[in-house]
């Protein structure tokens, strides 16, 4: 009895502990992050693809993107995590907003570019972050990532996806990415045809600029969806394709965002 009882314990425990680490910092699902590294690809020069190369030892961007959510679990990197969102009011633009005094998406891509650029900076510490600049520009196109800071971009606000219970940041991170049931590289491979006309479009614009635009989404988010409501195949058909597009957004801007580091 009392070795089943330590069980239960065990099991509680465990349970309790996984579902606070993924309430409290989840991301892009894996997916959703190595589409945007797969698709950034496509758009690097050739001499930033040899300085990238020459960094991350021909490793890919769509294998390091996820690596902003690898080093979670890690004590050593728990300043990093308010980096991955930036949670302000609805209707209220990223510069007039009071900002998190640990830092927030905006501070950690600035903080990250400076770093790839300072010559006094190690090449260990290049690569650390240079992959946190992969994965942290695809969480800037996530628009739970620039939620309301009452429901931290929608985690505390719970839903359901078909029969199971969950909250809404979790839909947009990976219920559907999931549920759509395509590879990364699937998902690269099937982005919209576009123009070198709008691929200079929407590169056009600062981190800032990006935010609030991505924050737009958020509030799009927010008005199509009620606490409790169980949302399922119409929510994917309304849905999906603002998540195709934010990837594929991503992805786009986070070559310019390189381009530029390594020109």
């Amino acid at each position: 009895m009392k070795t089943l009882r330590q069980l239960y314990i065990f099991l509680a425990f465990t349970i309790t502990f996984f579902t606070l680490n993924a309430t409290n910092y989840p991301d892009w699902g894996a997916t959703g992050h190595r589409t945007v590294g797969k698709i950034a690809e496509d758009y690097l020069t050739s001499k930033t693809k040899r300085k990238i190369a020459d960094l991350l030892n021909g490793q890919s961007l769509a294998l390091i993107s996820t690596f902003g959510d690898d080093i979670k679990s890690d004590e050593r990197y728990r300043k990093f995590s308010s980096w991955h969102y930036v949670n302000k009011p609805i209707g209220v633009n990223y510069e007039d907003s009071e900002k998190n005094p640990y830092g927030d998406l905006v501070v950690g891509i600035t903080t990250c570019k400076k770093n790839i650029l300072d010559k006094n900076t190690t090449k260990d510490d290049k690569v650390f972050y240079l992959k946190m600049l992969v994965h942290l520009i695809g969480d800037l196109h996530q628009p739970m990532h620039v939620g309301r800071k009452e429901d931290k971009g929608g985690n505390t606000l719970q839903v359901r996806w078909f029969n199971d219970g969950t909250n809404l940041h979790s839909v947009w991170d990976s219920k559907m990415i999931n549920h759509f049931n395509m590879t990364y590289t699937e998902l690269a491979k099937n982005s919209p045809k576009i123009s070198k006309e709008q691929v200079k479009f929407l590169q056009k614009g600062t981190i800032v600029d990006w935010v609030n635009e991505t924050q737009k989404y958020a509030v799009e988010v927010y008005n199509s969806t009620e606490v409790g409501e169980k949302l399922g195949y119409r929510y994917m058909y309304d849905h999906f394709e603002l998540t195709r597009s934010q990837l594929q957004k991503g992805g786009i801007r986070l070559a310019k965002v390189l381009n530029d580091l390594f020109k």
